[in-house]
C-alpha cells in the first residue's frame, strides 16, 4: 500500500468517527450550532481603462478622451445656439475682453506695470554679463507705419461654418466660425475655471449645465465616436479646479451621472492629476492657463489646502497686452479688433510665436505673419518688433501690465457653505464638537467646585446644570454662537468670493477670527500677485520645513499659458533669488520643470487622469449612479480624494 493509499484511508476512517460522535451527541440532546453558509469573497469588478472617459474642462480648451488614448480630443470649448425667435438681438460672450479695463486707472496702472517691466529688463544682465540696451516703442513705429500687407494666391481660404440647414447649435471649431451676421448666440461655458454664471443671455446655471451636456455629448458621440445610449457602460473621471465651487460641483456631478448616463464617476482635483501625469511624487504644481493661474502644493498624491491659490490672470491677459504693445509700436494690421473672434485668434496665434522670456535676444527684428479670413484676400504682412515680444510675456510676474482695476484677482479655498442634501458636513461637526468642548469644560468646573451642601445638592445642581432649559438655550447659544461665527465666515466667504482655513482657528474669539481674516483677505485682494510671489506664498503655507523644501526642490509648470522660450530659465532665476534666505542653504537645488518627460504641458493634467484610471488604488473613489440617487452630495464627501 502506498502513502497516499494510507491517508486516504485514515481521512476515511476519521470522517467515520466524526459522525458516530455526532449520532452520540444526538442522543444525549446536545445542540450544535449551526455553521452558516460560506459566503465566497465578493470579486473585484475588473474595470476596463478603454471603457473611461477623462474629462478636464478649461476655460479656452476641453480635452476628453479614453483612458487608454494616447492624446485627448482638444477642442474650443465653444457652442453656438441658434436663436429661437426671428429678429431675437444678438449675444456673444467676450473672449479677449473683460471686466475692469476700461476704468480711468486702467491705462495709468498699465504705464506704470510697464515702467516696471522695463526696469526689470535692464537691472538683468544677458549671459554675456553685459546689460540689455532698451528699444523704444518709436524705433519700431516708425517702420511699421509705412508697411502696406501684400495680397497672398487666395486659392485657400478659409470658410464661415454652413449654417444652411439652421443646426440647432454648433461645437468647436464651428462655433469660431459662425458667421457674425447668422442668429447664433456664442456661449463659452467656463471662465477662469469656475462656471460661466452671469446675468446676460444664457447666463443662468441651468443654462451653463446645458451648454456643457450639449458640447461634451456631441464630442462622445461625434468624435469618440461612442453612442449616448452606451453611456451607461462607461465611467468617467472629472477634473475640476483646485479651488472649486462645490454647488458647481455637485450640478455637474449630477449631469453626468442623470442626465448623460454615466455608470460611475471620480472627481480629482487638477494639480494633483499633474503630478500623477508627469511622474512627480511631490511638487508645488503651477498650472498657467487661459484665463487663471492656479497653485498648489501636492505631497504624495495630497493637495495642501491652505497652499491652494488662484489668480484670475493667465495667457489671454498677456495676449491682450501684446495687443496693446503691438499699437504703440504701430501694429500694420490696423483693423484689427478685440471684440472679434477671429481678430482674438489671429492675436493667440502671433503671442505664441513670438512672445519668449529669453532676455539674451535683443534689438528690432523683422516679422512676418498672415491674415486668412472668410470673405476676404489672405495677406502678407511685414512687422518690426523689439522689446515687445518680451514686455508682454514678463506680465505675469508684474499682473499691474494687463491693466485690470477693481477686479479681485487673487482667491484662496474659502469654506464649505453646507448643503441641505449633506446635513452632517463640517459645520455639523464643529457645532457638535463646540457643544461637546463646553459641556465637557462645564463638567470640569462643577468637578472643580466643592459645594458643601452635601450630596444631593450636588447631584441636584449638577442635574439642572445638564437639564434646565436656560442653562440648555446657554449651551445652545453658544453652539449657535460657534455656528454664528461660522456662520459669519461663511458670508464672509461668499461676499469675498474666499476664506482661509487655518488649523487654530477655532481657538480664537469669532470676532478676532474674522478681523485676522479680514486683514488678511484685505492684504491678497489689494493688488495682483506676481507668478513668483505667488510660487514663494503657496509654498510658504506649507506646514513643515521638510515639506517647503520638497516643493522649492520640485516646481510643476503645466498649462498653456508659460509656453515661452526662455521661461525655465528666466522663473527659476527669479525664485531663486526671492526665496527666503533660510531656505537656501537647505534646499540643494531648486528646479523648475516645464517639460516633464518632454510632453506637451497642456495635456499634463489629461495624462494624470488616464493614470489614474489604471490605479487599483482609485476603486474607492467611484461613485455609482445608484449610490448618487440615494445619497447624492455626501458620496462626495465620503469618496473624493481630497476635503469636500
Amino acid at each position: 500500500m502506498t502513502q497516499a493509499e494510507k491517508e486516504q484511508d485514515n481521512g476515511k476512517e476519521k470522517e467515520k468517527e466524526r459522525d458516530k460522535e455526532k449520532e452520540k451527541e444526538q442522543q444525549r440532546g446536545v445542540k450544535r450550532p449551526i455553521a452558516p453558509p460560506a459566503i465566497p469573497d465578493p470579486l473585484q469588478e475588473q474595470i476596463q481603462s478603454n471603457f473611461i472617459i477623462v474629462i478636464h474642462p478649461g476655460s479656452r480648451t476641453l480635452r476628453i478622451g479614453r483612458a487608454t488614448d494616447t492624446l485627448p480630443i482638444i477642442l474650443p470649448h465653444v457652442i453656438a445656439r441658434r436663436h429661437k425667435q426671428t429678429g431675437q438681438p444678438k449675444y456673444e460672450d467676450a473672449w479677449l475682453l473683460r471686466d475692469g479695463l476700461n476704468k480711468t486707472e486702467s491705462n495709468e496702472q498699465r504705464q506704470n506695470g510697464l515702467k516696471m517691466v522695463e526696469q526689470a529688463i535692464w537691472s538683468k544682465k544677458m549671459s554675456n554679463g553685459v546689460r540689455r540696451t532698451p528699444v523704444s516703442a518709436e524705433q519700431a513705429r516708425s517702420y511699421n507705419c509705412q508697411i502696406r500687407p501684400a495680397v497672398l494666391d487666395s486659392s485657400y481660404r478659409v470658410k464661415w461654418t454652413n449654417t444652411a440647414h439652421q443646426p440647432p447649435h454648433l461645437v468647436g471649431e464651428e462655433a469660431v466660425y459662425v458667421n457674425p451676421s447668422d442668429c447664433y448666440n456664442i456661449h463659452w461655458p467656463i471662465v477662469r475655471g469656475q462656471l460661466n454664471v452671469h446675468a446676460g443671455p444664457g447666463g443662468s446655471l441651468t443654462a451653463v449645465l446645458a451648454d456643457l451636456e450639449t458640447i461634451w455629448s456631441h464630442v462622445i458621440q461625434k468624435q469618440l465616436e461612442i453612442p449616448l445610449k452606451d453611456l451607461k457602460y462607461y465611467r468617467c473621471i472629472l477634473l475640476v479646479p483646485d479651488i472649486y465651487n462645490r454647488p458647481h460641483i455637485k450640478e455637474v456631478v449630477n449631469m453626468l451621472l442623470l442626465n448623460m448616463g454615466f455608470s460611475a464617476i471620480i472627481v480629482h482635483q487638477e494639480s494633483v492629476s499633474a503630478t500623477f501625469g508627469s511622474g512627480c511624487s511631490s511638487a508645488c504644481v503651477v498650472d498657467v492657463g487661459d484665463q487663471k493661474t492656479s497653485l498648489c502644493c501636492v505631497e504624495d498624491g495630497v493637495s495642501h489646502r491652505n497652499s491652494r491659490l488662484c489668480l484670475a490672470y493667465g495667457g489671454s491677459d498677456v495676449t491682450r497686452t501684446f495687443f496693446w504693445l503691438l499699437q504703440r509700436a504701430g501694429f500694420p494690421y490696423r483693423d484689427c479688433q478685440l471684440s472679434s473672434r477671429l481678430d482674438c485668434q489671429l492675436l493667440q496665434h502671433l503671442k505664441d510665436t513670438f512672445c519668449h522670456l529669453n532676455q539674451d535676444i535683443s534689438g528690432l527684428k523683422d516679422h512676418e505673419f498672415q491674415t486668412r479670413f472668410p470673405e476676404a484676400p489672405a495677406l502678407l504682412y511685414q512687422v518690426r518688433l523689439g522689446d515687445e515680444k518680451l514686455q508682454a510675456s514678463m506680465g505675469l510676474f508684474y499682473p499691474t501690465t494687463f491693466g485690470i482695476v477693481g477686479q479681485k484677482m487673487t482667491s484662496l479655498q474659502y469654506r464649505s457653505q453646507g448643503d441641505s442634501e449633506d446635513p452632517h458636513d463640517e459645520h455639523y461637526l464643529l457645532a457638535t464638537q463646540s457643544k461637546q468642548d463646553q459641556s465637557s469644560k462645564s463638567a470640569a468646573d462643577r468637578k472643580g467646585i466643592s459645594r458643601p451642601g452635601g450630596g444631593l445638592d450636588g447631584e441636584m445642581s449638577a442635574q439642572g446644570g445638564i437639564g434646565e432649559p436656560s442653562d440648555l438655550g446657554r449651551g445652545c447659544g453658544s453652539g449657535g454662537s460657534g455656528a454664528g461665527g461660522m456662520k459669519g465666515e461663511t458670508e464672509f466667504g461668499t461676499a469675498q468670493g474666499e476664506c482661509l482655513m487655518g488649523a487654530g482657528e477655532l481657538e480664537e474669539p469669532p470676532s478676532a477670527n474674522l478681523s485676522r481674516k479680514t486683514a488678511i483677505m484685505s492684504q491678497f485682494e489689494s493688488k495682483a500677485l506676481g507668478l513668483d510671489k505667488a510660487i514663494l506664498h503657496s509654498i510658504d503655507c506649507c506646514a513643515s520645513d521638510e515639506t517647503k523644501r520638497k516643493m522649492y526642490s520640485s516646481i510643476l509648470v503645466v498649462g498653456g499659458g508659460l509656453m515661452f522660450p526662455g521661461a525655465q530659465e528666466f522663473l527659476l532665476h527669479r525664485i531663486i533669488n526671492k526665496m527666503p534666505p533660510s531656505f537656501r542653504r537647505l534646499v540643494d537645488n531648486v528646479e523648475v520643470i516645464t517639460r516633464p518627460k518632454d510632453m506637451d504641458p497642456r495635456l499634463i493634467s489629461w495624462k494624470g487622469g488616464a493614470v489614474l484610471a489604471c490605479l487599483d488604488t482609485t476603486q474607492e473613489m467611484w461613485i455609482h449612479q445608484r449610490e448618487w440617487q440615494r445619497f447624492g452630495v455626501r458620496m462626495l464627501r465620503e469618496r473624493a480624494a481630497f476635503v469636500w
